[in-house]
């Protein structure tokens, strides 16, 4: 077991929870149990001894190819960032693209997020992309990776099984979709065409900004369609997660 803060894979996998490379940490036993289900290598599983003594422990431990590697509890939870440590971790190898991780799929919907910073957020809009049967999620230049820890958390297991484009330029989404005739949607506050009235047809791509900035002056020009979602003059605007779901969700109500 190992039981010194000086272990050199502890420390490598601490310089993990920084790393925008093909490697991630996923936390928990229902992330590890999302990972093998969908099929992803698992380089090591570090586990505490009381976890692998539960119930849950055991039954993730027959699942794995490998038996855990045994940590103690306080040097287990300095390598996660939950609020409530779960004893078990594990190195995944999650490698990412470019446009041409997304499949090309007429007629289903696409999220594009704008200089997205927040993990917890990213982890969120993946699972709505997910749940509402978009093809995929793109992310631009500058947007938050998504192997960070906490998007993967946040996610649920969507990140792990949902297609990602990372540092995915709009031009290039464009020209790798071109056979699906994809068209560009922005959702802006106030002042487009209101949501449960806008043509929603076709492939579209739908842009969201980070809170706060909102989307960039080139991305609202490249949009064909500005959707606003209606609602009280008293609350000014909507998070990007809720947003982005009732449009989704739309698209997928009317059959896209």
């Amino acid at each position: 077991m190992i039981s010194s803060r000086q272990n050199q894979r502890l420390k490598d996998i601490r310089r993990l929870r920084r790393s925008k490379g093909d490697q991630a940490l996923l936390e928990g036993p229902h992330l590890i149990a999302e990972a093998l289900a969908a099929g992803l290598p698992l380089d090591e599983v570090l586990a505490t001894p009381p976890f692998l003594a539960t119930p849950e422990g055991r039954h993730l431990a027959r699942l794995l190819p490998a038996a855990p590697l045994e940590v103690a509890p306080e040097l287990l939870d300095g390598l996660t960032d939950a609020d409530s440590p779960q004893g078990v971790l594990a190195v995944a190898r999650l490698p990412r693209a470019g446009v041409e991780a997304l499949p090309v799929a007429p007629g289903r919907p696409y999220l594009y997020l704008d200089g997205l910073q927040d993990p917890g957020n990213l982890g969120a809009l993946a699972r709505v992309a997910e749940a509402a049967g978009a093809a995929g999620l793109a992310l631009s230049p500058g947007c938050v990776h998504p192997n960070h820890p906490r998007a993967l958390r946040a996610s649920a297991g969507s990140l792990l099984r949902l297609p990602v484009a990372v540092a995915a330029d709009p031009d290039a989404l464009d020209a790798h979709l071109a056979p699906a005739h994809p068209r560009w949607a922005a959702l802006v506050p106030r002042d487009g065409v209101n949501l449960y009235d806008a043509p929603l047809g076709g492939t579209l791509i739908l842009a969201v900004g980070a809170e706060g900035p909102g989307l960039s002056p080139t991305l609202l020009a490249r949009a064909g369609l500005r959707l606003t979602i209606p609602m009280e003059p008293a609350v000014e605007s909507l998070n990007a997660t809720v947003a982005a779901a009732l449009v989704l969700f739309e698209v997928r109500r009317r059959g896209g």
